[in-house]
């Protein structure tokens, strides 16, 4: 049985701990609040950007724009979207653990994220780029990501482009989502409008151009498909790489959490298991000058 000073210094551990945990906790919990509320920001406006792509749609031809080309997938760029550090709870693990079924020989990844550069190296996979961006990015930080995929699939070293990250469904869940970029087909284009996955709030249906009116575009449709098409999928990475980031600190927050909870509970058994050890102390202290004194006599 320990005694009472090695629980005492074992219930100040713990404490230490608990005080660390609780800082970082109330850390993570101002970031999450600014993370979302970048995520917000964009949503409205990617809402407007879906509705002129849906409109575009069918005033061109797929095929004769690369980024709407459907072909046979031979290669797939996978973007991996983890965190840098750690401590927020199964939010890589579950992420990793869909990168591991993907195909080898056919997948190249580009890592965004300490986490997930460290699992591509260490399993052996072909990661062709590496990107560290800070944790509120702007879009001209990830735009350098988009650029770098965009030209790989215009080049035709990848058929086919997609995003892998932590779905921001509410602060307590976030699901692992492989997101289809490149080619942006007219599934995707509709598959655009947001979600309600912030707020709970009821997102606004896709308005198709029949309900809209008709839309005019100057000089031509093809002309403004060839510069929406490329800034649509730019727009479509940064706001999932927001989305991510409020992930990110909604599983730190969520775990911090839990640790300090966790470590206030050990403290309490720590304490009590420290009153049994002292009192069992004292009753045999007793004991013992009681027996020593009717030995005397």
């Amino acid at each position: 049985m320990p005694n009472t000073r090695d629980i005492r210094r074992r219930i100040k551990s713990v404490k230490n701990t608990a005080q660390i945990t609780k800082a970082m906790e109330m850390v993570a919990a101002s970031k999450m609040r600014r993370a979302q509320q970048a995520a917000m920001a964009g949503r409205s406006y990617s809402e407007l950007l879906n509705r002129v792509l849906v409109s575009l749609r069918d005033h061109v031809d797929k095929e004769e724009h690369p980024l709407l080309a459907v072909r046979e997938v031979k290669k797939t760029l996978v973007i991996l979207l983890t965190s840098d550090k750690g401590l927020c709870g199964a939010l890589n693990t579950n992420l990793l653990r869909d990168a591991a079924q993907l195909e080898v020989a056919t997948t190249l990844f580009v890592a965004i994220g300490r986490k997930g550069a460290s699992f591509l190296a260490r399993t052996g996979r072909q990661m062709i780029a590496d990107f560290t961006l800070p944790d509120s990015p702007t879009f001209l930080q990830t735009k350098a990501v988009s650029k770098f995929c965009l030209e790989k699939f215009l080049s035709g070293e990848v058929d086919k482009v997609t995003l892998l990250y932590p779905k921001f469904v509410n602060t307590l869940l976030q699901r692992p989502a492989n997101l289809g970029l490149l080619p942006i087909t007219a599934e995707k284009a509709e598959g655009m409008t947001p979600t309600p996955e912030m707020t709970g709030s009821v997102a606004s249906p896709i308005v198709e151009e029949s309900t809209m009116g008709e839309y005019l575009f100057e000089p031509t449709s093809q002309a403004v498909l060839n510069v929406i098409l490329p800034y649509s999928f730019h727009f479509e990475v940064f706001q999932k790489i927001l989305d991510a980031r409020a992930s990110e600190q909604s599983a730190r927050m969520v775990a911090m959490k839990a640790a300090t909870d966790n470590a206030k509970n050990l403290v309490k058994d720590l304490t009590l298991e420290y009153n049994k050890v002292r009192q069992a102390s004292i009753t045999t202290e007793l004991l013992e000058i009681t027996t020593a004194q009717m030995a005397l006599g």
